[in-house]
């Protein structure tokens, strides 16, 4: 019973794998000792994509039926499938999961349907994909971010579209400038032909540079045709005067920036350009001598691109960028380089920062210790004047005599009191003056002993 029931399972998964979909033939090729499973559907009765698919399929065909859309994860179950072709049908959408797990895809084909648009992104869902076509579809719009999904095609066929400019991102990717380039340079045939492109310095640059000597890009009609404006009639690219492109030039606000630690500062580039030029922020270096220090060693990798930046084109052919440091520390200091770009060439503007200040703590002072003074303490809030200044005369007298004790100079009053009465022959005029010497001389017993000493023979001399 056992063997019965895995024979019945093994049975139905053969007839899974081998069975044919209706309206659709099914047949074997080869490639060297190789067997290869062909299906072509190509019966108007077909209305959708068919849902039982041999999974060993490695090239299906879909051509001239009525299917409208490709769903999610429509092919999942063909992880083998290396060529899907979707040629002449009637399909107006493709969702953006419609090739999940067509991971050894290799050529897609959706030309001669009803497109306005396609996912981009799909693309990473088939990393094996080189050819890519979209002719004759309702293209109107080539997007700047189809260029992240593009690297590996190298033959796009985007002809009899309704395609009136390429962005500049792609115009570096089919032609990228000296150093853009990472190894050998892919080949890339384009068909850019039966498109109203508009008649500016792109379109032509790209005509010129596809003829040149070497050039990476291979042009499949060289006769393009151009418009003045949207709703003109075209004419011949060789036959219109077009604008000529202006390899942009990029003045910052400041080459030298000084700002202390833990400051704001934005530093801003303007650029212009013909066309419109991108900038981008490289840091180059990160610190200068004077603070190398206080860096540690596991420090970011330099140079590196920034992402937070902003940028505007207040009009065409100008574009400006600012970068704000919040905050400051020393691994802020260093170089930073504005660079603008468009397909006529690259420039770029260098902006050095430094970060000035000191982190290291100072530790207070220590408050000098003062010998104690062997003369009488001052009182509070209370200081010699210059009045109390003794004079030359007695400070040559007080050469000669011996520092008074504290005793001494408590008991100055008492002796000036005694000494000055005994004078008695001295006149009017200069015992008034005694006097005054003698009530300043009692001013200063609250100094020092060297003034109380120098009052005290002042008075005794007059």
């Amino acid at each position: 019973m056992y063997l019965l029931l895995l024979a019945h399972i093994l049975q139905s998964s053969l007839l899974a794998v081998h069975s044919c979909p209706a309206f659709c033939a099914c047949t074997l090729g080869s490639s060297g000792t190789t067997q290869l499973r062909l299906v072509q559907c190509s019966d108007p009765g077909i209305l959708s994509i068919p849902i039982n698919v041999p999974a060993d399929t490695v090239k299906l065909r879909l051509e001239k039926t009525l299917i409208s859309r490709v769903p999610r994860a429509a092919f999942y179950n063909l992880s083998e499938l290396q060529f899907l072709g979707l040629v002449y049908n009637f399909i107006t959408s493709v969702h953006p999961s419609s090739f999940v797990n067509l991971k050894a895809l290799r050529e897609l084909r959706l030309d001669g349907n009803l497109l306005s648009s396609f996912p981009w992104e799909g693309l990473r869902d088939m990393p094996q994909l080189q050819t890519l076509g979209l002719h004759n579809n309702h293209l109107s719009s080539l997007p700047a971010h189809a260029v992240l999904f593009l690297p590996n095609i190298t033959y796009l066929d985007l002809s009899s579209n309704r395609l009136t400019i390429l962005p500049a991102e792609l115009l570096d990717l089919w032609f990228p400038l000296p150093g853009q380039q990472e190894g050998q340079v892919k080949r890339r045939i384009l068909g850019l032909h039966d498109n109203p492109w508009l008649c500016d310095c792109q379109i032509s640059m790209v005509m010129s540079l596809s003829m040149s000597l070497g050039s990476p890009v291979v042009i499949m009609d060289q006769f393009l045709m151009c418009s003045r404006s949207l709703g003109q009639s075209a004419m011949l690219l060789t036959q219109a005067e077009l604008p000529r492109c202006m390899r942009p030039s990029v003045q910052p606000s400041a080459t030298k920036v000084i700002s202390p630690l833990g400051s704001n500062v934005i530093l801003r580039c303007d650029a212009s350009g013909y066309p419109t030029p991108t900038l981008t922020w490289i840091k180059t270096s990160t610190y200068t001598d004077c603070c190398q220090q206080q860096i540690p060693e596991s420090s970011e990798q330099l140079p590196r691109n920034l992402e937070s930046f902003m940028q505007e084109s207040p009009r065409v052919g100008v574009r400006w960028s600012i970068i704000s440091l919040n905050g400051l520390s020393y691994k802020d200091a260093g170089e930073y380089r504005c660079q603008a770009r468009n397909m006529a060439g690259i420039s770029e503007a260098l902006i050095k920062l430094k970060v000035v200040g000191n982190t290291r703590l100072r530790l207070p002072r220590k408050k000098s210790q003062k010998t104690p003074s062997k003369s009488k303490k001052r009182k509070p809030n209370q200081s010699p004047g210059p009045a109390n200044i003794p004079s030359v005369k007695g400070n040559q007298i007080l050469q000669n005599i011996s520092p008074l004790t504290t005793n001494n100079i408590q008991t100055v009053p008492n002796i000036v009191s005694k000494v000055l009465p005994v004078d008695k022959y001295i006149k009017g005029p200069k015992l008034n003056s005694a006097k005054k010497k003698s009530q300043k001389s009692t001013k200063s017993t609250s100094e020092s002993s060297n003034n109380s000493t120098a009052a005290l023979l002042s008075a005794t001399l007059l």
